[in-house]
């Protein structure tokens, strides 16, 4: 296989084509990352962390598909998948995956040590994830812990740890992914029970509905309990009118549970998370 082609199965392998994911743990972190710096970043921390989330996102995908070859092609959203089809092997998605964990690790040498203990804990956890849908019912409870690592990393890189605010955006952070998540795994729910996974959208059954809107809910209140807490301005609260006309939105989209309006749900989330992220910068370009 020419070069050239193999390249474009490897950028198939980390979602290269598919930035949405990237862009879920991006917003976040670098809503941490503007209210730790008090809206000045340094432009080092910037990139480290935009890089950071790249690489680690993609080494995620490509451990992710490793776990999950002998599943994938059994599921319909996921059969074309390159290592469950066989175009990319095993081995060749570790390499990628451990050579994306190398580059994220180098990234980690001008921050302190708070900052390099956290990022090895949020490593841990998200290469563990696609174990945890073999036997824990509420899988995306753990990928919540592991897309929120972001939050605590950018508040310790810039004060030297995280502090109250912080948690709280960090506990915020978990009821968003769970809300996305579920509604992403709705989209493959008959998939799963079929092949013995599990996932929020089987825990929660004919409620999964009312959990995502009650999830969407709890996040909102804990963004807007910051807001009060940091006496931010209008423009958050814009942000945040923004972020709560989507989550209605998506309400719209999923409430009769089928696939291609819960994944357009999901997928929607990232204007969710820039909404919430415009709020604060805003606030705090501003002044």
């Amino acid at each position: 296989m020419p070069p050239a082609e193999r390249l474009l199965l490897y950028a198939r392998l980390i979602r290269f084509d598919k930035p949405v994911g990237t862009l879920l743990l991006l917003w976040p972190t670098l809503t941490a990352l503007w209210i730790a710096a008090e809206g000045v970043p340094q432009a080092l921390h910037l990139a480290i962390f935009c890089l950071g989330t790249l690489f680690m996102r993609s080494a995620g995908c490509a451990v992710n598909d490793v776990f999950d070859r002998d599943f994938d092609g059994h599921v319909k959203r996921t059969a074309e998948r390159v290592v469950a089809s066989g175009r990319v092997s095993p081995a060749e998605a570790w390499a990628v995956g451990l050579l994306l964990i190398g580059a994220s690790a180098l990234l980690l040498i001008p921050l302190n040590a708070p900052t390099f203990g956290l990022a090895v804990l949020g490593a841990l956890v998200a290469l563990s994830y696609p174990l945890f849908k073999r036997f824990f019912p509420l899988p995306q409870a753990w990928l919540a812990i592991a897309f929120s690592f972001g939050i605590p990393m950018a508040f310790a890189a810039v004060r030297g740890e995280v502090g109250v605010i912080g948690w709280w955006l960090f506990a915020a952070n978990l009821f968003w992914v769970v809300a996305y998540d579920t509604e992403y795994a709705m989209v493959d729910r008959d998939d799963d029970l079929r092949i013995g996974l599990r996932s929020s959208a089987i825990l929660f059954g004919r409620a999964d509905v009312a959990a995502v809107i009650g999830c969407y809910a709890a996040h909102l209140l804990l963004l807007a309990a910051i807001g009060v807490v940091m006496r931010f301005g209008w423009p958050f609260y814009l942000g945040w009118a923004a972020a709560a006309a989507i989550a209605a939105y998506h309400f719209v989209l999923i409430r009769h549970r089928r696939r291609d309006e819960c994944f357009r749900a999901f997928r929607h989330n990232q204007w969710l998370g820039l909404a919430v992220f415009a709020g604060v910068a805003g606030h705090y370009a501003l002044g």
